[in-house]
């Protein structure tokens, strides 16, 4: 029932052959098999789902159709405003009601009745690539030994988490450094990181108000296209694929694979060479102003100033209750001079407009998208280790934002820990249709993230 497309479970919602109430009792279903075991939900709204479920049933059978979302359990990362839900942003107290309002891609989903399952774990403000949080624990890679937990990947922890669970169909997470990328890559999933300022940031606690995007995670690029049609304001054609033959595609060389497990990199390009077997012109590229960028974002980038600030203005009394790994780059943040910060800005936004030159030349870029294998949650209790793993993680996501790109991941198998493997798709800004165009035609010729990695082992199986 739920393992179909959505395209496919909407047409059934529409035909009777299916209803929201059941697709609302097999998430909760799901749901309660994992969890807590797996942690993916700050909040759980199980009960008002399945009431809501019954509500769209009665517009289905009276012939209204309110949108492609109608009757699907979606869910928020905990950033999200969504009335009467309480939000946290991963803090160790809730925030004021005032924060849970929703914005335009909450009210996007909540109009055209999409079920809102609950509110899935973030890192504090979203600041971390791990997926760790010192207030509610981490949620636990459902693709990790039983008696050996690893990172589900961050900062939208729970929203892969929860896609594998089953207990949603789309879930909304935001992307700062790969913060869906990163998620959905360790856990799986798929997931489309969208131009800065394509989607509002409105009702989404902030980070980084000048690297922040709106995202999605989904099980397959397929259904990633659906819900992105469904929730752009723009309400772009339906995404038709785009065959491989011709397509032109740069494999980044320079800084991506450093430090690459060799078995993430193995998988990586094994699925590069069977697209070149497909016709696709895969070529290796070296990406100009990489190293700036990625110097930069080691160095803070511009993201610990910008919730520095925020946090003073608005919440100055959670600093000191921070949490450790987020506080520390947020008070490093007194010593950056403003200067600074604006040279940064502007060497980034020249950067971008240099590195640009490489779409002349192909159509996308591909990267692993996390070079590493999830780590040991145990192991990132050590503060030294949790750096060193973060700074990895995010290191091929985050240059995508600082030069104003978009970028999905997709599943290409696993590494030899068991945990999947994404690799990353980046377009020009506000690219995302031909962008998702390039993936259903990567994706027809990998196979389906379902299809080709199985079941997670900790995760309650969809009906």
């Amino acid at each position: 029932m739920t393992h179909q497309p959505l395209s496919r479970i909407a047409q059934n919602l529409r035909d009777g052959t299916l209803t929201a109430r059941q697709l609302a009792e097999a998430a909760c279903a799901a749901h309660d098999a994992s969890e807590p075991a797996l942690n993916a939900y700050k909040h759980w709204a199980g009960a008002q789902m399945l009431a809501q479920a019954e509500a769209v049933d009665l517009f289905v059978k009276s012939g209204q159709d309110h949108g492609p979302l109608m009757g699907m359990p979606v869910s928020a990362k905990d950033l999200y405003g969504v009335p009467n839900m309480p939000i946290f942003a991963g803090t160790d107290a809730a925030l004021p009601a005032a924060w849970q309002a929703a914005g335009p891609v909450v009210q996007a989903v909540t109009g055209q009745l999409g079920l809102i399952s609950g509110k899935t774990h973030t890192v504090e403000f979203a600041y971390g690539g791990m997926g760790t949080n010192a207030h509610w624990g981490a949620p636990v890679n459902p693709w990790s030994a039983a008696n050996a937990p690893r990172a589900p990947g961050g900062s939208s922890a729970g929203a892969g988490v929860a896609l594998a669970q089953g207990s949603c169909l789309v879930a909304l997470g935001t992307d700062t450094a790969g913060s869906v990328r990163v998620p959905a890559a360790l856990t799986g999933q798929c997931a489309l990181q969208t131009t800065r300022g394509r989607w509002s940031r409105a009702g989404i606690v902030p980070l980084s108000p000048s690297l922040d995007s709106p995202g999605i995670l989904c099980r397959t690029v397929e259904d990633l296209a659906f819900a992105f049609g469904a929730i752009d304001p723009g309400r772009p054609q339906a995404v038709q694929a785009r065959a491989l033959s011709g397509m032109r595609i740069g494999a980044v060389q320079n800084i991506v694979w450093d430090g690459a497990d060799p078995s993430i990199a193995e998988t990586t390009r094994a699925a590069l060479a069977r697209l070149e077997r497909n016709g696709a012109a895969v070529t290796d590229i070296t990406l100009p102003h990489l190293d700036t960028a990625l110097e930069i974002f080691g160095q803070g980038g511009l993201a610990a100033a910008e919730l520095r600030a925020f946090m003073e203005m608005t919440f100055p009394e959670r600093i000191a209750r921070l949490d450790p790994m987020v506080r520390a780059r947020v008070e490093m943040a007194d010593q950056l001079p403003a200067v600074e910060y604006l040279r940064r800005a502007a060497v980034l936004s020249a950067a971008a407009q240099a590195a640009a030159a490489v779409f002349d030349t192909v159509d996308v870029l591909v990267t692993p998208t996390v070079p590493i294998s999830a780590p040991l949650l145990a192991d990132l209790a050590d503060p030294d280790a949790y750096r060193q793993a973060n700074m990895l993680t995010l290191r091929n996501t985050a240059f995508v934002n600082l030069f104003g790109w978009c970028a999905l991941s997709l599943p290409t198998g696993l590494d030899h820990n068991g945990i999947p493997v994404g690799l990353q798709m980046i377009a020009p800004p506000r690219q995302e249709e031909a962008l998702l165009a390039m993936a259903l035609g990567v994706e027809a010729a990998l196979g389906r993230g379902p299809d080709l990695l199985g079941p997670a082992p900790r995760a309650a199986r969809p009906a």
